[in-house]
């Protein structure tokens, strides 16, 4: 197969008068397409199944909604999540552009009642020591009430199997938390999570302590952000005189490169449209749990883009094309001004690069309706028939 995209590759550049990958606005990818589809099944003499509506491009968004989206890859597949509020639902496709198509189960659904039966919020799927892992924060109806709850799952594909509740995962102080994500370094096993300081509300923090398993905090929490540049506090409420204002930082996610780690955060607050990405940066290998350790950047590097029409850029991850050689970041937007912190938040994705100095240049949010090309190795035709 890999000769022949070779072959398509070539047909392409000497279609477009140039360099594959450059085809001008005239390049008709669909006949490309169809022309590779007939050679693979000339090759492994059965016919094939074009996918359904192939083409080398995509345009955002993802889905009509999807607030606080995620991506995982294992087994050739991808798989997404995004907050329903009730359910742990997963979709698994071979194309994350393709999402409205992918493979789709609710592997966990909220009681009726109990500490966790409400607001389910940002899960997040892991693999963790041979096992899968969804991480996400839920309440009893009250907010102030929002911790952060585990489900296990030892079967090869997260869709396959039973799901185990595996309970709360707090640190010591049992305080408000939400948006947890995991990581590794150097063997050991790390959350992440927005906070409160205190009991009440009023500003949220990034956390960060070490898991003595995948349910188990085995260590104290150590405060690593807090918004302190005007641009990570935008936060009116103007329906909630008792908290007219919160500070925030949430939706902690880890991107690393060349042997530095960089904490990707989302600063203000979600129901405004100056929800941006901020960045922290610590080295592979030092103390994490140190705050120290971590350099805070004082400007956000993702924000809105009035001229695009995307307000509110955050709450990411991130993940890589197919072949490996692409880095993508995946985040919620919204599509007009003052649109707040529902449902109209849709997942979006884009390809980003590096700058010289080694940090990530995730670029300007790029217009809903832009024909992008898809991630570099993703498969343009089906499977054989039986």
């Amino acid at each position: 197969m890999s000769l022949l995209f070779k072959v398509y590759e070539r047909f392409r550049c000497r279609r477009a008068g140039g360099l594959a990958g450059s085809a001008p606005r005239s390049y008709n990818h669909g006949f490309g397409v169809r022309l590779l589809c007939v050679l693979a099944s000339v090759a492994v003499s059965g016919p094939l199944l074009c996918a359904q509506g192939s083409q080398a491009t995509f345009h955002n968004p993802l889905l009509p909604t999807g607030p606080d989206p995620w991506v995982a890859s294992a087994n050739g597949f991808y798989y997404y999540m995004n907050t329903t509020g009730h359910d742990l639902t997963i979709r698994r496709t071979r194309d994350i552009t393709d999402l409205a198509h992918a493979d789709v189960k609710t592997v966990w659904t909220a009681p009726a009642t109990g500490p966790y039966s409400k607001e389910i919020w940002a899960p997040e799927l892991h693999q963790l020591d041979g096992k899968w892992y969804i991480y996400f924060a839920a309440d009893d109806g009250a907010n102030e009430n929002h911790r952060i709850y585990v489900i296990e799952n030892g079967s090869a594909d997260p869709m396959d199997g039973a799901w185990t509740f595996r309970g709360k995962v707090g640190d010591a102080t049992d305080r408000w938390a939400i948006d947890p994500t995991v990581f590794q370094d150097h063997g050991r096993t790390y959350m992440l999570w927005s906070g409160w300081e205190g009991a009440t509300d009023g500003e949220q923090h990034i956390y960060i302590a070490r898991l003595k398993n995948p349910w188990t905090v085995g260590s104290r929490r150590t405060l690593l952000s807090s918004p302190e540049y005007p641009w990570e506090q935008v936060g009116d409420l103007l329906n909630r005189p008792a908290m007219p204002h919160v500070n925030v930082n949430e939706g902690p996610e880890i991107l690393k490169h060349s042997g530095r780690i960089f904490l990707v955060y989302s600063a203000s607050a979600c129901w405004t449209d100056y929800y941006e990405l901020g960045v922290l940066e610590a080295r592979s290998g030092k103390n994490l749990l140190k705050a120290k350790s971590w350099t805070k950047f004082d400007h956000p590097f993702f924000k809105q883009d009035p001229e695009h029409s995307v307000f509110g850029p955050g709450h990411n991850g991130f993940f890589k094309s197919p072949d490996g050689t692409e880095d993508w970041i995946i985040y919620h937007a919204n599509s007009a001004s003052g649109q707040g912190c529902g449902s109209h938040r849709s997942p979006r994705i884009q390809k980003f690069t590096w700058n010289p100095d080694g940090t990530p240049d995730f670029g300007d949010p790029v217009a809903v309706g832009t024909e992008l090309m898809k991630p570099s190795g993703t498969s343009l035709v089906g499977v054989r028939q039986h």
